[in-house]
């Protein structure tokens, strides 16, 4: 009998565990929004945290959006040109990066350098127990560790999509105009031609919610961070890979959400 009833405690500890945790990432997100919204905002904080995700990230989003358009294109054209239609190419390069690439590979890449930085540094914080520190010196600090660095991931990952998006329309381009005589004006004009202002939309809207993601994760993985040193690059492993999943998911939300607006 113990033999058979061990499993089911185990199974029954595990579940317990999974929904706690659950509970405790909607608690966190709720005191997000009930502090965000509300003084003191540490704007210098703030302008810090975007300096550290948005320009310390643009050498690696510059690199690898460039050669997302460049290969993509590369990669692209065979196909087209085995139908007769290398002139449509601009066009859906524009297609797929301003609506998908774009923003996708810029949360990416921000889930693994943002994401995994925020957990180590409030892990490290909370293991060497300087958030108890801030809190004995009457400051709040998940106003200024945690709502300063979400509102900062918001605010740049979109821009870093948006110029991702540039970027790689850049690289696209570097093929085109090594295999044709199209003038950049021409390109840009075909690229954005099949692309309404929903598609930009959505994008801005993803790459928003991306941020949010990235940056509310980032910080719930190290404000919980426990186990000592060890407990930080869990947290910061923990904070990547839960980042990824959930960025994926949205992707799929929201682009459906976009094709039922676009079809009405």
């Amino acid at each position: 009998m113990a033999q058979s009833d061990t499993p089911k405690y185990v199974f029954s500890k595990d579940t317990d565990a999974y929904f706690l945790s659950v509970h405790k990432g909607y608690e966190f997100c709720s005191r997000f929004f009930r502090e965000a919204f509300h003084p003191p905002f540490h704007p210098r904080e703030i302008i810090n945290q975007c300096y550290e995700i948005g320009l310390k990230s643009l050498p690696l989003i510059t690199l690898t959006g460039f050669i997302i358009g460049l290969v993509f294109t590369k990669q692209s054209r065979p196909s087209l040109e085995s139908f007769g239609a290398s002139s449509w190419l601009p066009s859906l390069m524009g297609i797929a990066i301003i609506k998908a690439l774009g923003s996708l590979v810029a949360a990416i890449i921000c889930a693994g350098k943002v994401g995994s930085s925020i957990g180590a540094e409030l892990g490290s914080m909370k293991v060497t127990e300087q958030i108890e520190a801030m809190e004995v010196s009457a400051i709040n600090p998940f106003k200024y560790l945690v709502t300063t660095r979400v509102w900062a991931a918001c605010i740049t990952i979109p821009m870093l999509a948006l110029y991702c998006s540039f970027i790689g329309l850049v690289g696209a381009y570097v093929n085109v105009r090594g295999h044709e005589s199209t003038s950049i004006i021409t390109f840009y004009q075909n690229a954005f031609s099949n692309v309404s202002f929903i598609d930009i939309y959505s994008s801005v809207t993803k790459s928003i919610v991306f941020g949010f993601t990235i940056g509310i994760v980032g910080c719930y993985k190290g404000f919980n961070a426990t186990q000592g040193t060890r407990g930080v690059g869990k947290a910061a492993n923990q904070a990547v890979v839960l980042a990824m999943f959930l960025i994926f998911i949205e992707e799929i939300v929201i682009v459906q959400i976009a094709n039922w607006i676009q079809w009405f």
